[in-house]
């Protein structure tokens, strides 16, 4: 009764980030729908929780790097949109990376100390031993060749793909 119940789903990293990235870009739509440029900067910081909460504890390493990257790729699609019915496309590009970007550093900030903090407890600090054992053990000698364990094919990693890995 006392048993706490876990998500029966969990994202890869390329889920999690494929969540941010759609998550910011519907805030940006949102945002000039209603006038309210602080939906951008909600919306990455809650799906960038949201992934991070719900991504494989193995893969946690992959997912802290990427949600400047995110951010970045999210407002040069908008900004590209937006500049394509400028006279100078270069200059409106330009412009508009600025203005967005450093409107929109706060959140990025954020959203980035969320990944990290809540990545952090959930065991980011085990996947960066295992790293640097493994690559310390790669450095002094060749380790012998592991048998090929087909990864699930999408985002979504689901429990039919035979018995769950004890790491989530």
């Amino acid at each position: 009764m006392g048993e706490k119940r876990r998500s029966a789903v969990r994202l890869t990293a390329r889920g999690a980030v494929a969540l941010a990235l759609v998550s910011t870009l519907a805030g940006y739509v949102l945002a000039a729908l209603l006038g309210i440029q602080y939906i951008v900067g909600a919306a990455f910081v809650l799906s960038s929780l949201l992934g991070v909460l719900m991504v494989n504890r193995r893969e946690l390493l992959s997912l802290v790097v990427t949600p400047p990257l995110v951010f970045f790729c999210a407002t040069l699609f908008v900004e590209l949109g937006r500049a394509f019915g400028s006279v100078s496309i270069v200059q409106s590009l330009a412009l508009g990376l600025y203005t967005s970007l450093t409107s929109g550093a706060p959140w990025l900030f954020a959203g980035s100390a969320v990944v990290l903090g809540v990545a952090w407890r959930r065991g980011l600090r085990d996947n960066v031993r295992d790293l640097r054992e493994e690559l310390k053990a790669g450095a002094e000698a060749p380790r012998p060749r592991q048998t090929f364990v087909p990864e699930p094919e999408g985002y979504f990693e689901p429990k039919v793909y035979g018995t769950p890995r004890g790491d989530d």
